[in-house]
């Protein structure tokens, strides 16, 4: 059993997970971002997790709706479109 499957601080892996955006974007409560600071200061799985997230908003910067063509959008959602199929 690797250590993603415990929760740290009642904070679970997998709430850790439907939180990342919230934290990456500073937009968490002070109580809850040190929950998942601890969480993540012990948990090597949702560390390996969160790094390539935030290695991506690195690399391609703020995407805005209104930074995007409706072309752009269009092929996006085509793409995204047939992806569950």
């Amino acid at each position: 059993m690797t250590d993603t499957a415990y929760t740290y601080d009642e904070l679970s892996c997998q709430e850790l997970v439907e939180l990342v955006t919230d934290y990456l974007e500073g937009a968490m409560p002070r109580e809850l971002r040190k929950r998942f600071d601890r969480h993540i200061g012990k948990c090597t799985g949702c560390r390996a997790y969160l790094e390539p997230i935030r290695e991506t908003i690195r690399a391609t910067g703020a995407v805005t709706p209104e930074s995007i063509t409706p072309e752009a959008e269009r092929a996006l959602l085509d793409a995204f479109r047939d992806w569950r199929r």
